[in-house]
């Protein structure tokens, strides 16, 4: 980690009885969010995003959301959902940097070929379009990203390359991370801090 001044800063953070969550998360740095389900891990990281109504308050880089446009925030502060939604035919469609140096790179990373850039999204399996989701988000240059359960559909080589990617693009970035993971053995792998959120919906710190 770079610095210890907060890339995201989260004070009071809380939407439909869930939370509160203070959390303040280095450049750099890997908060992984864990428990039940239905405990309102998705939800917070939807109020991270800025996609739903919440109390408390977000900032980044000491910057509250609320000088942000919508758009810039969540382009800054960028969220991938468990299930990803695709609203063109082909994965080309969403990337700008599908035939850059580093968009081959990520392609690779992920043991992903250039052709599958221009086949029906359609015709991929439900993993390939995760590891794509993620590229996608990547695309964005985001300086926080927040993961909802990126390698469900994923192999042990591929959940491997998913958290070395990640990994690899906070460190040069400086970008932070909150990963909602239900996996103890990824959440030790990939964070440097532990958040669990109890049945009620309280945040507790975990080793």
């Amino acid at each position: 980690m770079a610095s210890t001044r907060p890339r995201l800063l989260l004070r009071g953070l809380s939407i439909g009885g869930i939370g509160p969550l203070d959390a303040a998360i280095a450049p750099g740095e890997c908060l992984a969010l864990s428990g039940p389900s239905g405990a309102g891990k998705t939800r917070l990281l939807r109020a991270i995003a800025d996609l739903d109504p919440h109390g408390g308050e977000c900032r980044l880089d000491d910057r509250p959301a609320g000088v942000f446009a919508a758009p810039a925030w969540r382009r800054a502060v960028a969220y991938l959902p468990a299930e990803p939604a695709w609203w063109a035919d082909t994965p080309r469609d969403h990337l700008r940097t599908a035939d850059a140096p580093a968009g081959h790179d990520r392609l690779a990373a992920l043991d992903l070929e250039t052709t599958m850039l221009d086949r029906p999204l359609t015709q991929l399996s439900s993993g390939q379009r995760q590891r794509l989701a993620l590229l996608r988000l990547l695309d964005g240059q985001p300086q926080v990203l927040l993961l909802d359960e990126p390698t469900a559909n994923l192999d042990a080589d591929n959940i491997a390359r998913v958290e070395a990617l990640v990994a690899d693009y906070c460190a040069e970035r400086d970008a932070a991370c909150v990963w909602v993971s239900h996996d103890p053995g990824q959440r030790r792998r990939v964070a440097h801090r532990q958040l669990a959120l109890d049945g009620r919906g309280r945040v507790t710190a975990c080793s």
